[in-house]
């Protein structure tokens, strides 16, 4: 039987990291799946994710994280998938991952905090704030069921993980698989 798959999306500069972290060391045995590090493995003629032209690139890169995260899921390891997996990509993950359900989390702090936070970073290789703005706007504008967006979620990062380990538990976060 499939373990529990839970995506942990949303802008850059959200608390994705910190909080994917967090709770994949609630799980007995689990997986992190860190969604940048497929974007790693590109390597001649890689597109800059948030440019229109990479579309198809990205579209990969998701399947294969998405493929790679399912595998971990149904070997039995909870499995946490942080990164950039935009409602506009859910479906071609969710397809790759070939499970029945996963679960989705979008955490959106404000604009402000999350370019503040980027600009803030040191040894990250991102930190460009009119990209993170623009990323932010097509989070907040995108077609999401509320009980899957933490709307300014708290910065204790414990507190959060509790609240959303929660939510899993009570099904809130629950989203058709493939």
């Amino acid at each position: 039987m499939a373990a529990p798959l839970l995506v942990v999306t949303g802008p850059p500069g959200a608390g994705k990291s910190t909080l994917a972290a967090a709770l994949a060391d609630r799980f007995p045995e689990s997986a992190l799946v860190e969604v940048d590090a497929f974007f790693g493995f590109l390597r001649s003629g890689a597109i800059e994710p948030w440019l229109p032209a990479s579309r198809a690139q990205n579209e990969t890169v998701i399947q294969a994280a998405g493929s790679a995260a399912g595998r971990y899921a149904r070997g039995g390891l909870a499995t946490v998938v942080e990164g950039v997996v935009g409602p506009w990509f859910l479906p071609v993950f969710a397809r790759a991952a070939a499970v029945e359900h996963l679960d989705y989390l979008v955490l959106l702090p404000s604009a402000a905090t999350c370019s503040a936070r980027v600009s803030s970073r040191v040894g990250h290789v991102f930190d460009d704030e009119d990209v993170t703005r623009a990323m932010h706007d097509q989070f907040s504008t995108a077609s999401v069921d509320g009980r899957h967006v933490f709307h300014d979620p708290p910065h204790d990062v414990g507190a959060l993980a509790a609240r959303v380990m929660a939510a899993l538990d009570d099904g809130l976060l629950r989203h058709p698989g493939v």
